[in-house]
């Protein structure tokens, strides 16, 4: 199991999608820049490797266009709710995704 630091979830010990043991962490905002920046506002999620990278076809999150879009939509929703407003999420990240 590994250890995260998640301002999205309370309960680091399972997959966030699954609820299987948590094996590693999903960035919910990732690609050039934004993942260091996610590490930084404890932007991720708890994962099991299927859910994440391992799963055949749409079963992973990032075999999975819309669970792409989705993670971070949700991301920024967090980041929105719990750390600063949309302008500066928009500054930081260079983008929105609501």
């Amino acid at each position: 199991m590994k250890k995260i630091r998640s301002i999205v979830t309370e309960n680091e010990n399972i997959c966030f999608f699954c609820g299987r043991p948590n094996q590693c962490e999903h960035h919910l905002l990732f690609g050039t820049g934004s993942r260091k920046l996610a590490e930084e506002d404890s932007l991720k999620v708890p994962c099991c490797n299927r859910c994440h990278n391992m799963g055949i076809g749409t079963e992973s999150i990032h075999g999975n266009i819309m669970a792409e879009k989705l993670s971070r939509m949700l991301g920024q929703a967090i980041y929105e709710a719990r750390i600063g407003s949309r302008e500066e999420f928009r500054a930081r990240y260079g983008k929105s995704y609501l």
